[in-house]
């Protein structure tokens, strides 16, 4: 947790872990009643957001989706949408290739008081099995680091900007794929008879080079309207003219836009909307794990849903605090043989 604004004091209503106190307030008639009533209101929202963010479960299997119409539903959604957009055509296997596998992928999307939106099932190619020269090339493309977003946040509250956030639709597929890349028929989707497959047209998640693709895309698309790339963090763009400032931080298809004219910043969301289908999701909540709660002193992050799905992964969700990492009472003894540890749960 991390509170920034022109206060160097943390807010009485949180704790240092991120967690609210209702705690009594004194009611007057002034600015500061209504300003405390803002305040409670934003804390509430948040609670409520993260309520439901850690209570619904999402399926790891395309065989516990099937259980759930909301599911079967989101998944015919993305095999529309993904046919609308000609992300494939159906052809024969060419001798000599080889043709990759995919997954699903499920996702609750939430609205910023924590009711649920919408149900979101994402196909996804297995791209580990690519081959290097054959199935792709080039793959990097640039990731907005941790210190970029904490820096332009900082800005934002100092100064006292909206922060937006933005969720591009399909990101991915809006990348021009120039490989010739096969993939299987997607469960739940069977068209063409058993020896078809899907030829790939446009980018798809999980391909080695997809991220790649929709990152050229997308910074073509901002230098056209007049911003910036930083030299420093290639994900920062910067529009200035005179006394308008605007930047826009993107990481994969999630988008930051914040600056101190309203108009351009709605001129920026427009313009993206109409380039790629974005869904403005209002001021910023929830990024690249932590969750954000905007409060009259500044902002406040959390990370405890991250924290929560770590300890769930684990299996010690239901296991008490401790104030020494060992168990107590422990008695070691020499070890004489070769005992494996496995430490990928440690990993994380």
């Amino acid at each position: 947790m991390e509170e920034m604004g022109n206060n160097s004091q943390i807010n009485p209503q949180t704790n240092v872990e991120g967690q609210y106190y209702s705690g009594d307030v004194e009611h007057s008639d002034g600015p500061e009643d209504e300003a405390n009533e803002v305040q409670n209101e934003n804390i509430d929202s948040h609670k409520d957001f993260l309520a439901a963010i850690s209570s619904n479960d999402e399926p790891k299997y395309y065989k516990q989706a099937m259980q759930d119409q909301n599911w079967r539903d989101a998944m015919q959604k993305e095999i529309s949408a993904l046919e609308e957009n000609g992300t494939w055509t159906i052809e024969e296997l060419p001798e000599g290739k080889r043709a990759i596998d995919s997954k699903w992928v499920y996702k609750i999307k939430y609205k910023p008081n924590g009711e649920i939106e919408r149900y979101k099932a994402r196909l996804v190619a297995k791209g580990y099995t690519q081959m290097e020269g054959v199935d792709y090339h080039d793959t990097f493309a640039p990731v907005a680091k941790l210190v970029t977003v904490r820096s332009l946040l900082a800005i934002a509250v100092k100064k006292e900007w909206i922060v937006h956030q933005l969720d591009v639709n399909n990101a991915f597929l809006h990348g021009d794929q120039n490989e010739d890349v096969y993939m299987k028929m997607p469960n739940g989707y069977d068209k063409g008879g058993g020896s078809k497959v899907c030829r790939l047209r446009k980018s798809l998640y999980g391909l080695k080079q997809a991220s790649r693709n929709w990152y050229q895309k997308f910074t073509s698309a901002l230098l056209e309207l007049g911003f910036k790339q930083s030299f420093a963090d290639h994900s920062l763009f910067t529009y200035k003219r005179k006394d308008v400032f605007i930047a826009a931080l993107i990481y994969v298809d999630d988008v930051i836009v914040t600056g101190n004219d309203q108009d351009k910043t709605q001129e920026t969301k427009s313009f993206l909307d109409n380039k790629f289908s974005i869904k403005d999701l209002g001021p910023l909540k929830y990024f690249l794990g932590i969750e954000f709660a905007r409060t009259k002193d500044g902002l406040v992050l959390s990370q405890l849903k991250y924290t929560l799905d770590i300890l769930e992964d684990s299996g010690m969700l239901g296991c008490r605090p401790c104030s020494f990492p060992m168990e107590h009472n422990l008695k070691l003894e020499k070890d004489n043989g070769d005992i494996r540890v496995d430490t990928s749960n440690e990993a994380k």
